[in-house]
């Protein structure tokens, strides 16, 4: 069997751990002045992924 392609765009995004997969979060890049610093702070760390989400990145990237 040939190999799969894993999504690039996926790669770029997730990474596997221990426990499934970690992501950052969205609307951290600008329009910034608008949102609190407790939001902003909120949104540094990386989060875990859904595990409704699992199989689908899974499916992407499947030599990870």
């Amino acid at each position: 069997m040939p190999k799969i392609k894993s999504v690039s765009g996926a790669a770029k995004r997730f990474r596997k751990t221990a426990n499934g997969f970690k992501h950052k979060q969205s609307h951290t890049s600008h329009i910034l002045t608008k949102k609190s610093t407790k939001r902003k702070r909120k949104l540094r760390p990386l989060k875990q992924i859904h595990a409704a989400d699992k199989a689908l990145i899974r499916r992407m990237l499947p030599y990870i």
